[in-house]
């Protein structure tokens, strides 16, 4: 059953984000692997159920993305634009983040390895908040997003072999159910829904937005 909405405050600074987020958010990374059968684990399947059984069957790889709320007067969140060429979710908005290398410790060191090689935040900026659920893509990865306050004294360099630009777009917007779309398009010959949260030129789409969706859910309940 989810909770019953509550209104997102006007001015909601860094601490009462904090506050929140450690409150609401998942300690650890959400124990909801996949399973079609709970109805609770969440993914590309939300909005295509036919998706789920196929989702079951296939192999997936572990990932962990960093969901980064920047401190700004008016909060902000941290999004890249991946690059043209890469082999998956090629051109899309995303978080930075990747799969998980044996050398991790857990998802967060995962999280924030892979946002000092893709756009060059340092760690010493970020501090951890706690995890969405887990989120499953059609395309084969098992994402942990960790949710996390970003000082802003920060200097990006972006690896141009994966990130075309960084960008950030205001929290309050994307936590806006007026913002959050759905919508569809053909993918391997069938018609595949998916959330979408367009901002400006950003076109915010699919897993990215599922997990934003997720955040808005998680911390000021469904509507």
């Amino acid at each position: 059953m989810s909770r019953q909405p509550t209104r997102l405050p006007a001015e909601l600074d860094a601490d009462a984000f904090s506050a929140l987020a450690r409150a609401q958010l998942h300690p650890e990374p959400s124990s909801l692997i996949f399973d079609p059968a709970s109805g609770t684990a969440r993914g590309d399947h939300d909005l295509n159920p036919d998706l789920a059984t196929e989702l079951a069957d296939a192999p997936m790889r572990a990932a962990a993305v960093l969901v980064g709320i920047v401190a700004r007067p008016t909060l902000t969140v941290l999004l890249t634009q991946r690059t043209d060429h890469l082999p998956t979710h090629a051109g899309q908005v995303s978080f930075p983040g990747g799969k998980v290398e044996k050398s991790d410790r857990n998802p967060i060191e995962t999280a924030l390895r892979e946002a000092e090689e893709e756009i060059g935040l340092v760690p010493s900026v970020v501090e951890p908040l706690g995890f969405l659920d887990s989120y499953r893509t059609g395309t084969g990865f098992h994402i942990m997003p960790v949710v996390a306050l970003v000082r802003p004294e920060f200097t990006l360099k972006l690896d141009p072999t994966e990130v075309a630009d960084a960008f950030e777009v205001p929290f309050e917007f994307l936590m806006d159910p007026a913002n959050h779309r759905r919508q569809s398009r053909v993918w391997k010959g069938r018609e595949r829904h998916y959330y979408a949260m367009p901002f400006g030129e950003r076109y915010i789409w699919g897993a990215t937005a599922g997990m934003l969706k997720n955040m808005h859910e998680r911390l000021f309940g469904s509507c």
